[in-house]
């Protein structure tokens, strides 16, 4: 069975599709959005975090390192993240789990093991298993064996997904999913390209995809509410114009923007969001109203 690469299992998850959920968070992502809130999923590779204020400088990451990548001077920890070749020694003897890896490789068998663990919430829930990022769609042939087995054993399945893939891999998982949560971000390309990294025309040609199938009942649109990028007049207008084209699509769930930079920094990322308050309560009413005039059930 093949293998894949994630980040995190989350149990008891009930904001991750109908019931109660386990999300499994794989590794890898084509899009660099300057909000994104899983940073540590972005990069297919293991990532090293660095909690600060756990560290009692000890010295035992120094001493293990082979590549050098830790010095002390004047009470302070210094890592150099270019010479790390992300080995895990660090993580593994550090007596505080100052530093952390995110992203470990597990087999089908052994996710299906720790799914199975909560078999019994999903049957008193209506839930089932999630399948999050990162982009789930980067490990389509995991991504498969994995939708495989929890049809083999009748559990209910979800794909959260930003849309950016070929329509062949995203096609290819179709029919071992239940529920899809589909992102939108942004309707102009440009401002797409500047915020995202990559074109938004995939994901539109993919949704659109979707609701020609009849899927369309099956989407909950996902729509994050980024203050001055996303949540301006002209993209939630040209937004609500290109759902209302769509056929089958009655949801959407407002995403609210947090400030993630400790996450960044703990990483060793550049965080780009020029702002980190949340948006405005009259914002948010606006967005829903503008969605809600085209009949979509939304929640926040």
């Amino acid at each position: 069975m093949a293998s894949g690469s994630i980040f995190n299992i989350s149990r008891y998850a009930v904001h991750d599709g109908p019931g109660i959920r386990t999300t499994v968070f794989l590794k890898g992502c084509p899009l660099r959005c300057w909000w994104c809130h899983n940073p540590e999923g972005v990069s297919q590779e293991r990532s090293l975090m660095f909690f600060e204020y756990k560290c009692i400088l000890c010295k035992t990451c120094a001493g293990v390192c082979p590549a050098g990548a830790f010095s002390f001077a004047n009470n302070l920890h210094h890592l150099d993240r270019t010479s790390c070749n992300n080995c895990g020694l660090c993580s593994e003897t550090c007596p505080t789990e100052a530093l952390s890896h995110a992203g470990r490789m597990i087999a089908v068998t052994e996710l299906m093991q720790e799914i199975e663990k909560d078999v019994l919430l999903y049957d008193n829930s209506g839930g089932g298993v999630t399948f999050s990022g990162g982009e789930p769609l980067l490990q389509h042939l995991f991504l498969n064996e994995a939708l495989t087995e929890c049809k083999n054993r009748d559990l209910r399945t979800v794909l959260d997904t930003s849309g950016y893939a070929s329509e062949a891999v995203l096609s290819s998982v179709l029919d071992r999913v239940d529920v899809i949560l589909y992102d939108l971000k942004l309707a102009d390309e440009e401002e797409h390209r500047k915020y995202t990294g990559v074109s938004n025309n995939p994901i539109k040609e993919n949704l659109r995809m979707l609701a020609d199938r009849g899927r369309g009942r099956d989407v909950i649109l996902r729509f994050p509410v980024i203050p001055g990028i996303t949540d301006t007049q002209k993209n939630v207008d040209a937004l609500v114009e290109f759902i209302s084209t769509l056929k089958g699509i009655n949801e959407i769930d407002l995403l609210l923007f947090h400030d993630v930079s400790e996450k960044y920094h703990r990483l060793g990322m550049e965080y780009q969001m020029p702002v980190r308050q949340a948006p405005a309560p009259s914002k948010i009413k606006y967005i829903k109203e503008r969605f809600e005039s085209i009949g979509l059930y939304v929640k926040t």
